[in-house]
């Protein structure tokens, strides 16, 4: 393949005046081709548009872009414009991603296996990013697992390709990625915010149950998967495959394990919030559709619901929901053990868990708790905890909750007696013990 740009050759940075290095050859794709360059010592990455790529309308848009700034971090955003004299068109420089951060495409192929609460905090993170970019009047157009990067272990992502993003109501420069677009795109309407909350909760699909919300017994009955099946299986008879009131479209074993599998797992919440993207949110795209703060809060919840199996290790889930609607006999009979763990079959004990508000969290060896679960005004920081489950130093048989706060709690055991706990200290996990801590206040239940 033919390079654009040579390596070792400097382009010029229209807003400064420098040249950038160029140091790597990184990939192409339709548009054009991406580099890692360097600007001043500092390590870029830098797009650069084949001529036939780009219009007048697109450049224009590139610019605004550029003068609005990003939603928020984890938007490679277009930085700046650099030109060559030599060379038609131009590109533009972005934050160059940290190679920590996998592909939703290596998820999709087994090649990075996060947890459960990495993977919660990832669907958080997106929810939220798309939330900030919507909320400017934004629309990314084509939300795909292509262009969204994930960080194994913290759950952080990246967003790429943001060149495409307009504003709500424009005419797109994509259509968006097949398999993505919502239904009304599929058959011919323009992208919007509406389309986006469709397209996201598709790649959210894809993350948590490995697997397309709409490909079940209709895409395998499909001999020629041409565009005329993808326009009927996607744009005009979309079907849920777990959709509660018709069952046609249902997931055949052999052929859409991890569909079935993941969907065994997880919480009746969950699942319900997926129903409705692909029920509701199908057959009423302006009123149906998950809005990204439902799904910031369903991510939260999933994410304070995870609880570990003795036996093998793995993360199952506490399903309040599932256990209240127990009759008493099926309470009496499971002796405080909730289903069994999906991987080894074995009975889970459920531990000690905190109820504060809304918020219902379990108690596990390694909980923290973080800002918004102490304060209802708070914003989410999950690098700041401000309380977090540890043992008794000489008594290991004894847990407890520290105080990593800057704030003085009271604890009120079930017997009446108070006690302070200050920062650093522990108050210790007994049940029916109550915690006030300043804005609000908890319980420790079983």
């Amino acid at each position: 393949m033919n390079q654009i740009l040579e390596i070792g050759q400097n382009v010029i940075s229209r807003e400064t005046g420098n040249a950038c290095k160029v140091k790597e050859f990184l990939g192409g794709g339709g548009q054009g081709e991406v580099y890692r360059v360097e600007l001043q010592g500092k390590p870029l990455a830098l797009k650069w548009f084949f001529p036939e790529a780009i219009t007048p309308a697109y450049r224009m848009n590139l610019e605004r872009l550029i003068s609005k700034g990003p939603p928020d971090k984890s938007f490679l955003w277009p930085l700046e414009l650099v030109f060559d004299n030599n060379i038609k068109s131009f590109g533009y420089l972005m934050p160059l991603r940290d190679g920590r951060y996998r592909g939703i495409v290596d998820l999709m192929k087994r090649q990075v296996d996060p947890s459960f609460r990495a993977l919660s905090l990832s669907g958080f993170n997106l929810a939220h990013s798309f939330l900030q970019l919507h909320s400017k009047g934004m629309c990314y157009s084509d939300i795909s697992f292509g262009n969204v990067f994930m960080h194994p272990g913290s759950g952080d992502v990246l967003i790429c390709d943001n060149d495409n993003c307009i504003f709500d109501g424009e005419k797109a420069n994509i259509k968006g990625t097949p398999r993505f677009m919502a239904p009304e795109v599929v058959l011919g309407g323009n992208p919007n915010i509406q389309a986006d909350l469709f397209s996201l909760a598709v790649l959210l699909f894809y993350m948590f149950f490995l697997h397309h919300p709409l490909e079940g017994k209709k895409e395998a009955e499909i001999k020629c998967f041409d565009l005329p099946a993808m326009k009927k299986l996607y744009g005009s008879e979309p079907l849920f495959i777990f959709d509660p009131r018709d069952e046609s479209n249902r997931p055949i074993p052999g052929i859409h394990d991890n569909a079935l599998i993941y969907w065994s797992i997880y919480p009746d919440f969950l699942k319900d919030i997926f129903t409705r993207a692909f029920t509701a949110g199908i057959s009423d795209p302006r009123n149906g559709r998950v809005r990204e703060s439902e799904w910031r809060s369903a991510m939260l919840r999933l994410h304070d619901s995870i609880i570990y199996c003795p036996v093998c290790g793995v993360e199952n889930f506490y399903d309040q929901v599932r256990v209240s609607n127990q009759s008493s006999s099926e309470k009496e009979k499971t002796s405080g053990f909730l289903e069994n763990c999906w991987s080894c079959n074995k009975n889970v004990p459920v531990p000690p868990r905190l109820r504060i508000k809304q918020w219902t969290v379990m108690l596990n060896y390694d909980t923290k708790l973080y800002p918004h679960h102490l304060d209802p005004s708070a914003f989410w920081d999950f690098e700041r905890p401000v309380a977090e489950v540890n043992r008794h130093p000489s008594r290991p048989e004894i847990w407890g909750l520290k105080n990593s706060s800057e704030d003085k709690w009271v604890a009120t055991t079930a017997e009446g007696r108070v006690v302070d706990v200050p920062p650093g200290k522990n108050v210790t996990l007994a049940v029916g013990t109550k915690i006030n801590f300043g804005k609000s206040e908890g319980i420790i239940e079983q």
